[in-house]
């Protein structure tokens, strides 16, 4: 299986940090946090990694390679312009492929094993969840009993920013800038999105703040 890093976006949210470092190079606990994810995902078994780029596009590309050193290979997809989550998809397919592949939002910390993912089947999609932040209390989604995902619902969980999609999900859309939220919700009222709710550490590090307390948790492990 392979996987896509989200590493496309302008980074607005941790100015004045990304005024001249792109977020994914932002370090946390010695490394930057991208590094992080390409270790996770080669020690989970993953090795073929799609990355898609925009905003300070050279510096991330300068700093991983081809990948080799995390034990991955990197495939890179540039865009002249960011295309939102579900346009930066549809530019990377032909370096996905038609299998299913594992989503990750590359502004995320999430201790979640991979492995234990179910095979898509019917689904389009399966995302994994979590209870909501104190800065997002209201939630996005409603995991039922029976492992359904659906856009309206309580009790509400949040998005982690990990999922595992179906090139489908995206392939018949024109090539250009969408979002992917509006076509995972339609394929929630086909009844074709399963959830995962995890309950283990997850952090949203889009603010200096929230990368600081990441920072202080993983020193503190180390110590």
């Amino acid at each position: 299986m392979k996987a896509m890093i989200l590493a496309a976006g302008l980074g607005k949210r941790m100015r004045p940090l990304t005024d001249h470092c792109p977020k994914p190079l932002l370090p946390v606990a010695g490394k930057p946090l991208i590094v992080h994810h390409l270790e996770r995902l080669a020690a989970a078994g993953i090795d073929e990694v799609v990355i898609n780029v925009s905003y300070r596009a050279e510096q991330i590309i300068g700093a991983l390679g081809d990948g080799r050193q995390f034990g991955v290979r990197i495939a890179w997809s540039r865009e002249t312009q960011p295309l939102e989550t579900g346009g930066g998809i549809r530019q990377a397919l032909p370096l996905l492929g038609n299998a299913p592949f594992l989503l990750v939002n590359g502004d995320v910390w999430c201790e979640f094993d991979t492995s234990t993912l179910p095979v898509l089947g019917r689904d389009l999609a399966h995302l994994v969840l979590v209870d909501n932040p104190s800065h997002h209390p209201g939630g996005d989604f409603h995991l039922d009993a029976a492992g359904r995902v659906h856009a309206e619902g309580e009790p509400r969980l949040t998005f982690a920013g990990l999922s595992l999609l179906d090139p489908a999900l995206v392939a018949d859309r024109a090539p250009g800038e969408f979002p992917l939220a509006p076509l995972l919700r339609a394929a929630m009222r086909a009844g074709r999105v399963g959830g995962t709710h995890h309950r283990g550490r997850w952090v949203d590090v889009g603010t200096p703040e929230r990368l600081a307390e990441l920072e202080r948790e993983l020193v503190g492990r180390q110590g």
